[in-house]
């Protein structure tokens, strides 16, 4: 017998009780090509399928009759305490969901007390997000063709007294996102069935478009051609600031100037982990960028128990890529990740509700942790290990 399913379908994203739903509500509060930037990948999207499908098939073996009624969430990372293994991940373009989508997060981000990440191409300047909102912020970094571009957020990242630099390392040539193109008639002008898609969306428009225009993108405004400088013009204008020429090289390079903790995002096997260790990095994510790049790439759980034999005691394992549930998370953290990044589901949060939407979101993910470790015998992250996969 198949049993059909009914899930929350309304505007209320209070209501909605898991990611999936709140991905629902998301759809129906912003317009298509917002939405679908988001939550597309590359190509044939195999790499955004398997991230899930290789979650799905790993099972837990919990042990019973354990008193966890003192169970809590908190880790430690990088010598610090935060109360969830939750970092919320850098994502461009974010106020294209809600006004001032990245102070929104990281607003969330401090009031549950874990970090947030800035992305280089935000639509807040990252000396903004520092006074508005603080916390524990990280700055993730392209390495870009323009070295005085790179240089600049750097010494700005540590003006500001951000925590971590993020090195993106997956990013040396551009991904392809095909649903994402098929939105537009060229570079940055909306083809006529988005056109008449966001004319249906006036709640999205009075919040984002009428009274601020296209957010632009402030951290590289000032390296940008006046071209590039609009809206418009700055999503045509950069692709090209990416830079195939990127190498380990860098890695030194950055370990050489950037004084605080240096992350390396977008590791997928061990001989690249245990160079980011020798090189330095305090930290590495294990990630295919969500399955926005590389299409077929490996998922990241299939890879991250070998990652985190390899270089699991030397340095901090962080993962992303695919994380919608609590299950999840524990599973991960049961194969030797520190903690996860979390990307779009707290993106699906900021469409459906702005920085309360976003708090939503990461309630529902805490939530479901705590009943996992409660379920499977755990009194914190600690008692979380190989032993409760099947």
């Amino acid at each position: 017998m198949t049993i059909k399913r009914k899930y929350y379908s309304g505007k209320n994203f209070r209501r909605a009780l898991s990611i999936e739903e709140l991905h629902r509500v998301a759809r129906r509060c912003v317009p298509n090509f917002a939405l679908e930037y988001v939550e597309g990948g590359s190509e044939t999207e195999r790499t955004l399928q398997w991230n899930s499908a290789a979650l799905d098939a790993i099972r837990l073996a919990p042990n019973t009759l354990v008193d966890t009624s003192s169970r809590h969430l908190r880790i430690n990372l990088f010598g610090q305490e935060i109360n969830a293994p939750l970092l919320i991940a850098p994502t461009g373009l974010n106020g294209m969901l809600s006004h001032r989508g990245d102070i929104a997060l990281a607003r969330a981000a401090k009031k549950l007390g874990i970090p947030f990440n800035l992305s280089t191409l935000s639509n807040a300047r990252l000396e903004d997000v520092a006074t508005e909102v603080g916390g524990r912020l990280w700055m993730q970094l392209y390495v870009m063709s323009d070295r005085e571009l790179t240089r600049n957020i750097i010494s700005r990242a540590d003006k500001a007294g951000y925590e971590a630099l993020v090195f993106t390392s997956d990013a040396n040539v551009f991904g392809y996102r095909e649903w994402d193109q098929r939105n537009y008639r060229k570079p940055a002008k909306l083809n006529f069935r988005n056109m008449i898609d966001v004319a249906r969306h006036p709640k999205w428009l009075l919040d984002v478009l009428i009274p601020h225009g296209v957010p632009r993108f402030e951290n590289i405004i000032d390296f940008m051609p006046p071209e590039g400088r609009t809206a418009q013009g700055g999503v045509a204008f950069v692709p090209k600031l990416f830079d195939a020429k990127i190498s380990w090289e860098d890695v030194e390079w950055l370990r050489e100037i950037w004084p605080r903790k240096l992350i390396l995002k977008g590791v997928l096997n061990a001989a690249d982990a245990k160079r980011a260790a020798e090189l330095g990095c305090d930290g590495i994510v294990v990630s295919n960028h969500g399955g926005r790049q590389l299409d077929s790439a490996v998922s990241t759980i299939e890879v991250l128990p070998d990652i985190a034999q390899a270089v699991g005691d030397q340095i901090t394992v962080l993962i992303d890529s695919g994380f919608y549930r609590g299950t999840d998370i524990v599973k991960a953290i049961a194969m030797g990740a520190d903690a996860v990044m979390i990307g779009r589901a707290t993106l699906f949060g900021l469409a459906a509700g702005g920085e309360t939407g976003v708090s939503h979101a990461l309630s529902i993910l805490t939530s479901e942790i705590d009943r996992v470790l409660g379920q499977t015998g755990c009194r914190s992250l600690d008692d979380v290990g190989p032993h409760l996969l099947a």
